[in-house]
């Protein structure tokens, strides 16, 4: 029978593709009987179901659900918000390097004519814009004043030497790049969270001795400068210790920006799990924690007794297939004029080739930078190197470009690596290659770098606000240092794995980009909610998510409000919304005075005769100093259709919490409604603790939750 008699055995109206060129087939929807009985034909070569191939991406927006199954839905926020098209996107970091793919012009249209900024070059480079990254400015009075010293010419350009900014700028608005990967790991399309944006970079981080110097007079100027330019969101990857927020230049740089309508989105820092490490406080700054995504760069390491212990790595180089090496420590390595406890850390300059060479050295995590570590090994001749995590970091792993076979391990293999070290008079050990794994679980983690709460410049406002995919983040880099930033490692790559908060900052200004788009009428305020209310607290396995510190729940220090939703975000129902006087009201709460508020606002603001900080309009409710009986008020605005919400509640341990009215009702759209929420103390169960809870609005379609932080008195 041929393919013509049998496709007219089939209804036509079934059959959506005939095939009839290079291929002898047709595809039909057809009952699973119907198949099966076709596939029994002895003229049918196989019959098997249409399964979506997947579209491979550098998979973060993948896990944030932006593609699925590597398909953009057209009712996802990539297709509604037209992949951020036009929304001008500034970046305050260490520059950006203009020739990746990922800042080309290319099939661009003219740039909006709203934009007032520059491209500015230096240093005899010629920096040259387009109409994708539509500007470049750098800043280096502050740390010309702070050096005291005539700057080198290096420092005068906004080309990225570094590669962060390269990193950060392309995650929150670079272009679809496909054959995106690192070493040939993690290969896929690369893209920031708005493609189709408009990209600027200021560049006020600078190289010095012992880091990067991002001096507060620098930032300022670009905050001046990037508001009169025209940006719609402000990216800082960067930041200090908390600080008073008159006092911090990215507080008062950022609250100007609000002022004239831009979101400010910065990272929480990388100093967690340490309880009040969080930077970037100020409730008018998004603030965003780090966490983990669905992908792993797995490198398994077998030892002489035949244990098998999973590690992570992104290594460019191999081991031979199946040999094993001898395998030391740090400390046993050492030089001899060096203490034992910088040679466990595999501190530069720190190990003894002589006892090195040729085998694989084990490193405690800490103190040096993870790839300084595998430098500091491949110098002294090691073939290898196991990272082994201290107790403080726990079970998050984390996958390097490191110059040499390598694997990271966490803490409880890591004494399990040590322990077989000190029972065997000579040890072994094989690494094998590095796999990409998708699908991992459970996922999202909270990263244990992620720096956590409680706010101690201000407790009664939660910080960090949301996490978003911080860990392994594959993005565009520079071509001026290496994967390691080694003055050793010559290896120079467009694509590079990065892990930070500083990655994780970036994916929400992308979100940001695209809600801008899609809402260019909301305020800072409004964007923030809509994504911090929409988000989620629990894993691919539908269960809490966890801690990578501890491995036990996270908890709102560490991922504020939980974990991003961008689909979610377009559609929040409700909305806590701000206006500046809402912001300075808030700053009168906290006891500025006429002379302090002239570093937020140029005209005279009179402060209201009484204000309480825990009224003021937060997505979220903190009381660090609950004693009997607290009301707060909050204001929701209906940013959907008209509906009815019902309040929900989880209580604290100890704590009974009532909502007066427990239902809203709102008849259009933009109208605003109030509420009450009493918090009563019934027990000292948890005293001197902070306890969880939440608050839910729902309609049956939207759930608008803020989570609750309680400290009993």
């Amino acid at each position: 029978m041929g393919l013509s008699q049998l496709r007219a055995e089939i209804a036509r109206d079934k059959i959506f593709y005939s095939y009839s060129h290079s291929i002898n087939g047709f595809a039909a929807v057809l009952e699973e009987e119907e198949a099966a009985q076709l596939a029994k034909r002895s003229d049918v070569i196989s019959v098997f179901p249409n399964k979506p191939k997947k579209l491979h991406t550098t998979h973060s927006w993948e896990f944030l659900r932006l593609t699925r199954d590597g398909i953009i839905p057209s009712q996802g926020i990539w297709k509604k918000a037209r992949f951020g098209k036009d929304t001008i996107i500034g970046n305050l970091d260490t520059g950006v390097w203009p020739e990746l793919k990922s800042f080309s012009g290319e099939g661009y249209g003219p740039i909006p004519s709203r934009w007032r900024g520059t491209c500015q070059s230096g240093n005899g480079d010629k920096l040259l814009c387009n109409r994708k990254l539509i500007g470049l400015r750098y800043f280096n009075k502050g740390l010309a004043e702070a050096v005291g010293d005539q700057l080198n010419s290096s420092l005068s350009t906004a080309r990225d030497l570094d590669g962060h900014g390269s990193h950060t700028l392309s995650t929150a608005g670079g272009n679809f790049v496909q054959g995106a990967n690192v070493f040939r790991h993690g290969n896929g399309t690369a893209s920031g969270g708005s493609p189709a944006a408009r990209v600027a970079a200021y560049k006020v981080c600078w190289p010095q001795t012992g880091g990067t110097a991002c001096m507060d007079a620098d930032i300022l100027a670009a905050f001046d400068a990037a508001i009169s330019d025209g940006v719609d969101v402000l990216s800082l990857s960067l930041g200090s210790d908390a600080q008073e927020f008159s006092e911090d230049g990215i507080a008062i740089g950022s609250f100007h920006a609000v002022k004239n309508g831009i979101t400010v989105v910065a990272s929480a820092g990388n100093s967690g799990p340490t309880p009040g490490s969080v930077s970037n406080v100020a409730p008018w700054i998004f603030t965003i924690g780090a966490s983990t995504i669905d992908r792993e760069f797995t490198s398994y390491i077998k030892l002489g007794n035949k244990k098998q212990i999973k590690g992570m790595s992104l290594s460019a180089t191999i081991l031979p297939h199946g040999k094993y090496y001898p395998l030391i420590t740090g400390a046993s390595a050492k030089l001899d004029n060096v203490p034992e406890v910088d040679a466990n850390l595999c501190a530069p300059d720190s190990l003894d080739p002589r006892k090195a060479k040729g085998k694989i050295v084990v490193c405690l995590r800490g103190d040096y930078g993870r790839t300084e570590k595998g430098v500091a090994a491949l110098r002294a001749g090691a073939v290898g190197m196991i990272l082994a995590n201290d107790e403080q970091s726990g079970n998050e792993v984390l996958a390097d470009a490191h110059m040499l076979p390598a694997a990271h391990v966490n803490f409880a293999d890591g004494q399990t690596i040590y322990a077989y070290i000190n029972s065997n008079g000579k040890p072994i050990a094989k690494i094998k290659h590095v796999k990409t794994v998708l699908g991992t679980k459970p996922a999202p983690k909270m990263a244990a770098f992620s720096s956590r709460g409680p706010n101690f410049i201000d407790p009664e406002i939660l910080k960090p606000d949301i996490t978003a995919p911080g860990v392994a983040i594959i993005a565009g880099y520079s071509l001026a240092t290496s994967p390691t930033d080694s003055e050793f490692d010559k290896r120079r790559i467009p694509f590079n794995t990065l892990s930070g908060t500083s990655m994780s900052c970036p994916h929400v200004s992308g979100v940001v980009g695209l809600l801008k788009t899609l809402y260019p009428l909301w305020s800072p305020a409004a964007i923030k909610s809509a994504i911090m209310t929409t988000a989620r607290i629990r894993d691919n396995e539908e269960q809490a998510m966890k801690d990578s510190s501890t491995n036990d729940m996270a908890t709102p220090f560490a991922y504020g409000v939980g974990d991003v939703r961008p689909n979610r975000a377009m559609d929040p129902g409700l909305v806590y919304d701000l206006t500046v006087d809402d912001y300075l009201n808030y700053l009168c709460g906290r006891g500025y005075n006429t002379s302090l508020l002239k570093s937020f606002t140029t005209k005279p603001y009179a402060c209201p005769k009484s204000y309480s900080v825990t009224n003021f309009n937060y997505p979220s409710i903190s009381l660090p100093e609950l004693s009997g009986q607290v009301t707060v008020t909050r204001r929701v605005k209906n940013v959907g259709h008209p509906g009815t919400y019902s309040a929900r509640i989880k209580s604290p341990v100890g704590v009974s919490v009532s909502v007066r009215p427990k239902t809203l009702t709102f008849k259009k759209m933009g109208e605003e409604k109030e509420f009450a929420v009493t918090f009563n103390s019934t027990s000292k169960v948890g005293s001197g603790d902070f306890l969880f809870g939440q608050l839910v609005w729902s309609d049956g379609k939207h759930n608008v939750r803020s989570p609750i932080v309680i400290n009993h008195k």
